[in-house]
């Protein structure tokens, strides 16, 4: 009885019109039709967003509502939809750098009003007038971006803290508690960079391959390319985690570096479905208690939308681990340092790409860890190594190991005087 009496609603509502949206591409016509039905009763709400959106809104509205998250399809007003696209296109119309944005980047990464599962809160408005005021008179991007990203825990009170109450706090929720975590932190950063047309995202992992836990952070897009940046920021594409970014597992999902998507990608953000998985199959006495708490977290979040994944993401390990080896490429070594090139072979055939093997390598020094990552794949160009950097005239021990291939060898190898001196090792 309810979808007879919704489709009455909706085509009642669409009889009087010229075209079945208008102002709106074609292209969307089958998702909002797709859309207006699973809101059910709340499908009015949902239409009169569409239908009370300005002109030059129209497409960004049937952006959100087309790849609308059931949850926010059945809850949302048409009030809360139209204040927060009035005040992103607001900042297009106003900072030169959102001007000149192509729509598939306004539309993803400055109109959503969300970012992961936070709260649904109306923060729009309010980051648009506290925030537009740092920006006023910057036309650089870059020096908008640190406008706001170096004074926003004073802008904002909110602090680094674990005693937070969940883990991915709304800005409203983490203004209150004056506290919050890296998710709600970024959280935070990412809407206050939206509220003025600077294109941003979150990204993050669900472990590090140190497993020492997890992190989330933000992304900028500059250059016609994403960089990161943190809520107490050095530079972009630069922070005490890259080096846990850069030794990313390319092979493990639950060690990928994933970034959020508002429009669907093929692929899921790690939130919810790699928390549950993570609880389920790995020993906990190796995690620590923030990170433990943190899975926890999303798990119940999941567990709560009846785990329907709905935040989608993009694989961007890849990026972290060549931004990683160039920081090496380009850090000063010491006198008594070298940077050594590891590749591992599954047989004697080392001139060939198809003999090399994806391991990990971890180095040891009298038995203690000093570094490790992840050797190139045959698919990576030949003259991709892993890089490590070693001290020289110095007996070292690399453990190869490939869990898949039931692959757990080790090797001694002696560095000596040589710069970029290169290690093959050939499995038996």
């Amino acid at each position: 009885m309810k979808h007879l009496i919704l489709s009455l609603i909706i085509t009642t509502t669409l009889l009087g019109c010229q075209s079945k949206y208008p102002d709106v591409p074609e292209n969307y016509y089958a998702l909002l039709d797709s859309a207006l039905v699973k809101a059910n009763t709340n499908a009015p709400e949902i239409l009169k967003a569409l239908t009370d959106a300005p002109k030059n809104q129209k497409e960004g509205m049937a952006f959100l509502i087309s790849y609308m998250p059931e949850r926010d399809l059945i809850s949302l007003k048409a009030d809360f939809l139209l204040e927060n696209a009035e005040y992103a296109y607001k900042a297009r119309e106003r900072f030169p750098w959102c001007k000149t944005l192509p729509d598939s980047i306004f539309f993803n990464e400055v109109l959503p009003y969300i970012n992961v599962a936070e709260t649904r809160d109306p923060w729009r408005k309010d980051f648009y007038e506290r925030f537009s005021k740092y920006v006023e008179y910057e036309t650089n991007l870059k020096d908008a971006i640190f406008s706001i990203a170096k004074p926003i825990n004073k802008e904002v009170n909110v602090e680094y803290n674990i005693k937070r109450s969940i883990v991915d706090s709304s800005p409203k929720e983490a203004m209150a508690e004056n506290m919050a975590t890296c998710t709600g932190l970024s959280i935070i950063l990412t809407d206050a960079f939206r509220a003025v047309g600077i294109p941003s995202r979150l990204a993050g992992t669900p472990m590090w391959t140190n497993m020492k836990g997890n992190h989330t952070w933000c992304e900028v897009y500059i250059d016609n390319e994403w960089k990161f940046i943190e809520y107490y920021p050095d530079d972009l594409n630069k922070s005490w985690f890259l080096a846990d970014a850069g030794k990313a597992d390319p092979n493990n999902p639950l060690h990928w570096i994933y970034a959020v998507s508002y429009k669907p990608t093929g692929q899921y953000y790690y939130a919810g479905r790699a928390a549950k998985f993570l609880l389920r199959e790995l020993d906990t006495t190796m995690l620590d208690s923030v990170t433990i708490s943190k899975l926890r977290e999303w798990k119940r979040r999941a567990d709560k939308s009846n785990d329907k994944p709905y935040i989608h993401g993009v694989n961007v390990t890849q990026r972290y681990i060549d931004l990683y080896e160039k920081s090496l490429a380009d850090s000063k070594l010491e006198e008594d340092e070298l940077m050594s090139n590891i590749v591992v072979f599954k047989n004697d055939n080392t001139s060939t790409s198809d003999a090399r093997l994806d391991c990990r390598v971890d180095i040891y020094l009298d038995d203690k860890i000093v570094d490790f990552g992840y050797s190139p794949r045959p698919t990576d160009d030949m003259n991709k190594f892993l890089k490590i950097k070693l001290k020289k005239n110095t007996k070292y021990k690399a453990v190869i190991s490939n869990p898949k291939n039931n692959i757990e060898q080790s090797f001694s190898m002696t560095t000596t005087d040589k710069p970029d001196e290169e290690f093959k090792f050939i499995l038996k």
